[in-house]
């Protein structure tokens, strides 16, 4: 079950592959700044999760104009996740997760996805620029996708 609304979030500083190498991405970084909208998902080049991040992708414009940062959360390498990303045209920033910490923190590891052991479950979290969770869904299976316009209604909100 995700964290609950009103939770402050937990912080986490995961690894991104950028194009001098291995960064990091810090979530407290966005805090006074930003809102972020925290994506966890089960793993890349899977359908479903390719989609989510792609449709993220294209509609990018209407989360930057509600200042909101996106930051895409998964159990992949950060390796993994670079070469989903050039494959697929993905610009949203991706975090790995690989030792499942920030997926067991906001309570979204599932334990077990079809035999390939733990993972992260499909969820969503906005986040305010203070680091209170504000809206939190985790979908019913990792087939379905996390209900956008509830997000973006959230972000607009604050």
């Amino acid at each position: 079950m995700p964290i609950a609304v009103g939770s402050k979030a937990p912080d986490f500083t995961l690894k991104t592959k950028t194009a001098a190498g291995v960064g990091e991405i810090k979530l407290a970084d966005n805090f006074g700044k930003k809102n972020t909208v925290l994506l966890f998902f089960p793993l890349a080049f899977t359908g479903v999760c390719t989609k989510e991040m792609c449709d993220i992708t294209a509609g990018f414009g209407a989360y930057e104009s509600l200042n909101a940062d996106v930051i895409g959360v998964s159990v992949d390498s950060p390796f993994s996740q670079e070469a989903w990303a050039v494959k697929e045209g993905i610009k949203v920033k991706l975090a790995s997760d690989l030792n499942k910490g920030a997926a067991k923190a906001y309570g979204v590891l599932l334990e077990d996805l079809g035999g390939f052991g733990a993972v992260s479950a499909r969820a969503a979290f906005v986040i305010d620029k203070a680091g209170v969770i504000r809206y939190a869904e985790q979908t019913a299976t990792p087939g379905d996708l996390p209900n956008f316009e509830a997000v973006q209604a959230t972000l607009k909100s604050l």
